[in-house]
């Protein structure tokens, strides 16, 4: 079941003023969408789409996979960072990203621009959105939660990251952005919209 479409991601990136790749075979458009149904609450739970689309000729490709896009309730009450759990700000980020080693064990896309985050140390199971943040050195990596099938808690596998809940679709995703570094280079742009913002 797809949530969404190509159209209707395109329209939303468009209307915000950001930059939509259209030139080129693989010129990826990595667009993360956040339940906004939630609210500020914790919900621990993968309940957030990234959408990648994407020509192949003169023909548009559109993916989507389950991931999170906030930090889960472990990560909320045991942070690492001393101004508190990250959470990426929606926005675009151009060559926020590149393929990397997430921490030292595997291949990923790993944060290496800048990025907005929202740190929020209270631990009292709500986003706080007061204190931003910018960084290059966050460690906000896309990446994969557990290494057998699909996650159903995000827990600590988010203190900020963008997270997949299940790992064969983490790694059609890195098998897709290995071909788009071959031909534009080792730099991406990541996207984070809101699902109440879509058109």
């Amino acid at each position: 079941i797809m949530f969404y479409s190509k159209e209707k991601i395109e329209k939303t990136v468009k209307a915000k003023g950001y930059a939509w790749f259209e030139n080129g075979d693989f010129n990826l458009n990595i667009v993360g969408v956040r339940n906004s149904n939630t609210g500020n609450k914790v919900s621990n739970l993968f309940d957030d789409i990234l959408t990648l689309s994407y020509k192949i000729g003169e023909v548009w490709q559109y993916n989507e996979w389950t991931i999170t896009t906030d930090p889960g309730k472990k990560a909320v009450l045991e942070f690492h960072n001393p101004n508190g759990v990250a959470r990426v700000v929606p926005g675009q980020y151009r060559g926020s990203h590149q393929i990397g080693l997430h921490q030292g064990k595997y291949e990923a896309l790993k944060q290496k621009g800048n990025i907005k985050v929202y740190r929020d140390k209270n631990k009292d199971m709500q986003f706080d959105t007061n204190t931003i943040e910018e960084g290059s050195a966050f460690g906000i990596n896309i990446h994969h939660s557990s290494f057998d099938g699909t996650s159903t808690y995000v827990e600590n596998w988010s203190e900020g990251c963008q997270v997949f809940a299940n790992i064969n679709s983490f790694n059609t995703f890195m098998d897709i952005v290995r071909k788009a570094e071959k031909i534009h280079g080792n730099s991406f742009t990541y996207t984070l919209l809101e699902s109440k913002d879509l058109l």
